[in-house]
């Protein structure tokens, strides 16, 4: 579950990215291309990918502030 704090720190800090939660899930949208991430709220693993997505990957470029 500590990775759940990372993600919403990450995404705190990007206003082109939307997280939320429903329903045991977690979604991360981008606001730029509209894509969407999702993972168990609980799967460090999973959340840790998105993490490395968001900071590295196919959604860092995105930033606009």
């Amino acid at each position: 579950m500590k990775q759940l704090g990372n993600l919403a720190v990450v995404c705190a800090n990007r206003p082109d990215i939307v997280m939320t939660t429903q329903d045991g899930t977690v979604f991360v949208r981008s606001r730029v291309t509209g894509q969407t991430m999702s993972a168990p709220w609980d799967s460090d693993s999973k959340i840790s990918r998105i993490v490395h997505e968001l900071n590295f990957g196919s959604f860092a470029g995105e930033r606009v502030a």
